[in-house]
């Protein structure tokens, strides 16, 4: 579609013209839903593509609504994983307890999903894509609200003026930022940092996650299905996040390999294929806190306003949850009683999963060797049954039925 279609009607009368900052979970989501109920949609992303592969997430409780209510949960039905074992092993690799995931996640069995990342962020553009424009390999360079829009300057050249303008950009949001300030006053440091990478599947593992713990550290092995690749995982503890590593990519490396040198297990090989690979994502183990998640015509959605770290296993259902939430919020309101619809209806939803990091999620990764042995012992008593219920801060928000669709 041309802009011309996108920005009017059937009728041809002018739509609200909305940008979306980020294509990745909660911004297309966003932009389908808005794109329903009458908005003029812009995404834009700082990538050259839409990402492929990627981690496995989880989708589960009221996100399971939002994804049917798209038509795209049989494709994701499809692509599900199935990790069927998990296997903790002690820092001399031997085995400690083998139980089914759900008992450690807490969700359900034949009910919830996981899946690798791209095929998610992919349904959801495909989804979107006819009906939207995007604008890949842009980003946002300057944001000015003091017209009666918000003027937008883009980093590939060329500024346009939108209506609204949502932050869907991540945890380490640049929107965010022009908005409330430096990210360090939202930032909850939650003690941990991890990288993720691909290496290859040397170990015969297959729909299995294998984590060798030390006080302090925690080394996986992730392998999706019967591939040639496994996610290799390397998590520690740290007392403050290295903030100048997160920019680093060399120090990231080299962070990960002192902490990680005289490391037994598969380890060593770890290390060897993290110096190599060329997917490594680092980062702090984080939560975003704020009071308000909206300014003037300005609101973030997803990680951008509520990271709830991956101790929660919730970062992908509360980006489908919160981007329902406020596209049916904005439907027929105005920007100011809009979003505040949004942060009233959805805040207690994100606190009770933010909240999870303090139902046991951190003691999978124990920092003392007292709390690793009684970590141990809780694996060894747990069924091997998965969990009937799942946790009941998945399923907190009942999704409303928004006005009719345009």
């Amino acid at each position: 579609m041309t802009r011309t279609d996108l920005s009017r009607d059937g009728r041809g009368t002018p739509r609200r013209t909305v940008l979306i900052s980020g294509a990745s979970v909660a911004g297309p989501a966003l932009a389908y839903w808005l794109n329903r109920y009458g908005f003029a949609v812009t995404v834009v992303e700082k990538a050259g593509a839409l990402r492929g592969g990627g981690y496995p997430i989880d989708v589960r409780g009221t996100a399971l609504d939002v994804v049917r209510k798209m038509g795209i949960l049989p494709q994701l039905r499809d692509a599900h994983i199935d990790l069927r074992r998990l296997t903790f092993l002690a820092e001399d690799g031997t085995e400690v307890a083998s139980v089914h995931p759900h008992t450690v996640t807490g969700g359900v069995a034949a009910r919830d999903l996981e899946v690798r990342r791209g095929d998610l962020t992919g349904a959801l553009y495909t989804a979107v894509r006819d009906d939207v424009e995007f604008l890949f390999n842009d980003s946002v360079d300057t944001l000015d609200q003091s017209g009666h829009g918000v003027d937008v300057t883009f980093r590939g050249g060329g500024s346009r003026t939108f209506d609204l303008v949502i932050g869907a950009d991540g945890l380490h949001s640049r929107t965010r930022e022009f908005l409330f300030g430096p990210e360090e006053q939202f930032h909850r440091y939650l003690g941990y940092c991890f990288a993720g990478f691909t290496l290859r599947n040397t170990f015969g593992l297959s729909h299995e996650l294998m984590m060798w713990n030390a006080p302090g550290r925690a080394a996986a092995l992730y392998a999706v299905g019967d591939n040639d690749d496994v996610h290799g995982f390397l998590n520690f503890a740290l007392p403050q996040p290295p903030f100048d590593a997160f920019r680093n990519p060399e120090a990231q490396r080299e962070l990960v390999a002192s902490t990680f040198a005289d490391a037994g297990w598969e380890v060593p090989g770890m290390l060897a294929a993290l110096r190599d690979a060329d997917d490594l994502f680092f980062d702090g183990v984080s939560q975003i806190r704020m009071p308000r998640w909206s300014g003037g015509r300005v609101a973030l959605v997803g990680d951008a306003a509520y990271a709830p770290s991956f101790l929660t296993g919730q970062g992908s259902s509360l980006a489908l949850v919160g981007a329902y939430m406020l596209a049916g919020s904005l439907a027929g309101r105005d920007h100011t009683s809009g979003f505040a619809a949004y942060e009233h209806t959805t805040r207690e939803f994100v606190n009770l999963n933010q909240e999870l990091v303090g139902e046991g999620d951190a003691a999978l990764f124990p920092t003392t060797a007292r709390a690793l042995a009684q970590r141990n012992d809780m694996l060894r008593n747990l069924s091997a049954m998965p969990s009937a219920e799942g946790r009941p801060a998945h399923s907190a928000l009942t999704l409303p039925d928004f006005m009719p669709m345009a």
